[in-house]
């Protein structure tokens, strides 16, 4: 259990403080942490608490929704954020189409797709040599379809891994998280092709059918249908060491205690993904 990780959405009702006593209380060595309960927590105290606690940061989120309006301060404080955490990675969900805001009726906005994806790159190369002056890896996370006009227009790992060459591995690397590639069918050919730039792999499962709300669709590793086997060996056989966070979007999992929420998805990860 050495590389499992909890990202801290996963028990979203835990505080900074309270996630990070809790993985001392489970033996959890690394926590992947979002950035407004940081600053709910405050920068320096979480800081504080987490090498108090000896815990990696194995990831920041997020960064990002690049393509509508100026992102580039708020991503140059997520990247300084990042820095001072020590974090592994800082994870960036590139953003949809422009005008389209997640959850909101749709008002004006461009459809121009090919465009959107031309704003992340433009973007990407203001904030890449920013990452790198100050030692932080951004980590471009391709997300399902589904997200594709509100939240990423990133879809695939290879989309990402596009983006991402023209830079060092060390400055922009990728995510892969499971939810996301589980379905590509040029996944295990993009894993291998990532190698040293699979900055951080994220696990959780793929409910079917999906709620309402295909957010909240994460499912604790074996609800759902992916076969977990498979994408983990092609990780590691790419090259990633690294921590291996789960991170759960789901209004059961969030509901329940977040002890046993803990305890239910270490169990899983023992059974199922392994170290």
């Amino acid at each position: 259990m050495s590389r499992f990780a909890l990202n801290q959405w996963t028990t979203r009702r835990w505080s900074v403080a309270e996630a990070v006593d809790g993985c001392v209380r489970h033996g959890v060595e690394a926590i992947g942490l979002w950035r407004q309960n940081v600053a709910e927590q405050g920068l320096e105290e979480t800081v504080k608490l987490v090498a108090d606690a000896g815990l990696r940061v194995s990831s920041l989120c997020r960064g990002g929704f690049l393509t509508s309006g100026d992102a580039l301060d708020d991503n140059r404080r997520a990247i300084d954020e990042a820095a001072a955490l020590r974090a592994a990675c800082l994870v960036m969900v590139v953003g949809g189409l422009p005008g389209v805001v997640p959850g909101e009726p749709l008002g004006t906005i461009s459809r121009d797709l090919a465009g959107a994806r031309e704003r992340v790159a433009e973007a990407l190369a203001v904030l890449a040599p920013y990452a790198g002056e100050r030692g932080v890896r951004l980590a471009l996370e391709p997300l399902h379809p589904m997200y594709c006009a509100d939240r990423a227009v990133l879809s695939t790992l290879g989309q990402a891994l596009d983006l991402a060459e023209p830079y060092p591995a060390e400055q922009v690397g990728v995510i892969v998280d499971t939810f996301h590639v589980w379905w590509d069918p040029q996944v295990f050919q993009q894993i291998a092709r990532a190698g040293e730039r699979i900055a951080g792999y994220q696990v959780c499962d793929f409910l079917s059918p999906l709620p309402a709300d295909v957010l909240l669709g994460r499912g604790v590793m074996g609800d759902g249908v992916i076969d977990f086997a498979p994408l983990t060996r092609a990780v590691t056989e790419a090259g990633y060491t690294g921590d291996i966070e789960v991170e759960i979007f789901n209004a059961d999992v969030w509901a329940a205690d977040p002890d046993e929420v803990l305890s239910r998805i270490m169990a899983r990860y023992g059974e199922l993904i392994g170290g």
